[in-house]
């Protein structure tokens, strides 16, 4: 398989919403070409839409991880916890060299911060 594009799309009942914390509270860069709810991130699209079939918050939250590998681990949680971002797992250390901070997004979708520490 050739892929020439990639992207993710994360459905919502409330896609403005979610939309809206990804771009004024994660801080991710829109793609206004694809529209209001499209984000570039690290040259893959994120993309946060409607679909008739997804109502209330995500009930199995762990299935999908929605990963931001930033360079500032701390920083990056420091900032979004002063914006009421609320984490479950915080600077935990993995055996591959990664640390992982965890936060829940308002539709219950997690999301990590990864940062790459080799020993």
């Amino acid at each position: 398989m050739e892929v020439t594009s990639f992207n993710i799309n994360v459905t919502s009942e409330h896609p403005e919403r979610l939309a809206a914390f990804y771009r004024d509270v994660v801080g991710l860069e829109q793609n206004t070409e694809m529209g209001e709810g499209a984000f570039n991130v690290a040259g893959a699209n994120f993309i946060v839409d409607g679909h008739s079939e997804t109502k209330g918050e995500n009930q199995d939250p762990q299935r999908t991880l929605i990963n931001f590998f930033v360079e500032d681990l701390a920083a990056e949680q420091q900032r979004l916890e002063a914006e009421g971002v609320k984490f479950i797992r915080s600077a935990g250390k993995e055996f591959w060299g990664g640390v992982i901070s965890t936060f829940v997004d308002p539709d219950g979708n997690y999301a990590q911060l990864i940062e790459f520490r080799p020993e």
